[in-house]
This record gives structure tokens, C-alpha cells and sequence, in this order.
């Protein structure tokens, strides 16, 4: 059982962790020519996500990618919730150079592409009656104002990038109940 010291500690670290992810490109590539800045890709009907191999055109709702450090390539994620699980494991100690998830605004909830932006500067629906690949979702969202009309309509909680948990990011369902994989 978590205590109140230990319950601030968790969430200092974890703020801390988000900070530093970006802080940490700088110091990796310090005495090296700097990486030129990360691009986001847009997936086709074989790309599959780093955690499960479940292939994203096969799942509705937003998707992710995340750059790491020194690759070229994405690590792509079939849901937000599976990139922030990814991003604040403890165990997570890889400099990333940049996270793009999709503006549901734009993007078709059923079959989604393109309208990729930085992770770190969308606003999120946590606990909406709209599920993604995982189940439960976080829809993510360029603008406060979208996010506010998809939560009117939906249901569910607006969050701040920082603002997400490890426990928002639970993958305890999801792929564990996927007949299709």
C-alpha cells in the first residue's frame, strides 16, 4: 500500500522522468552531430505495434509513434494508452527525440490516418464511452476546445500530457481480451 510520501514521490518522479525525456536528447548528443528532427510517418496495413505485434489498420481509434534516441524509425503504438505504458515504466531510460499521436479531431475514429502532432502538447480524453485498439482509450486531441466537444458528446476526463498516470495507462485489458490476435 502506497502511503502519502510515497504516493508524492511517485508522482515527483514521474513528472520528473517526462521532464527530463526531452532534456535527455540534448545530453545524448552532446560531442555528436545533432539528430535532425523526428518527422511523423504515417503507417500502412503491415505496420505493427512494438508492444504486441497487433497490426494498427486493424483497430480503430488514435494510434501512436514514438522516435527514440539514435533510430530512424518509429516504434509505433495501436493506442495512446500503450505509449504512455511505454514512456512511464520505470525501466524506460531510452532518450526520446519525439512522440506523435493523432488529432481525433481530424482523423476518422473508425479507419484513422494522418493528423499526426507532438505528444507532449495534446490534450487527452480519459474514460470516454469511444474505445480504441486497447479498449478504454485515451483520445488525444491538438486543442482543448475538441477535446472539450468530444468529451461533452463521450464522456471522460481532459489531461494534460503531464498529466497522465501510470494507472491511466494500465494495459491490463486490451490485447489480453482480443479474440483477433
Amino acid at each position: 500500500m502506497c502511503t502519502p510520501l510515497c504516493s508524492q514521490f511517485s508522482w515527483h518522479r514521474r513528472h520528473l522522468l517526462l521532464t527530463l525525456a526531452g532534456g535527455a536528447v540534448l545530453l545524448a548528443g552532446c560531442g555528436r552531430e545533432p539528430e535532425a528532427p523526428a518527422q511523423p510517418q504515417e503507417f500502412d496495413a503491415a505496420t505493427a505495434c512494438a508492444l504486441d505485434g497487433m497490426l494498427l489498420a486493424d483497430y480503430a481509434g488514435p494510434k501512436a509513434q514514438v522516435f527514440y534516441a539514435g533510430e530512424a524509425r518509429p516504434h509505433w503504438f495501436c493506442d495512446p494508452v500503450e505509449m504512455f505504458h511505454a514512456l512511464l515504466r520505470p525501466e524506460q531510460l531510452r532518450p526520446v527525440r519525439a512522440a506523435f499521436v493523432q488529432d481525433m479531431a481530424r482523423a476518422d475514429w473508425e479507419q484513422p490516418r494522418g493528423h499526426w502532432f507532438d505528444a507532449t502538447t495534446g490534450i487527452y480524453v480519459a474514460g470516454s464511452r469511444r474505445h480504441g485498439a486497447m479498449g478504454p482509450t485515451l483520445a488525444s486531441f491538438r486543442t482543448e476546445s475538441d477535446a472539450a466537444a468530444f468529451a461533452a458528446r463521450h464522456g471522460g476526463k481532459l489531461l494534460r500530457y503531464a498529466e497522465v498516470t501510470p494507472e491511466l495507462a494500465d494495459l491490463s485489458g486490451g490485447a489480453m481480451h482480443d479474440s483477433r490476435m
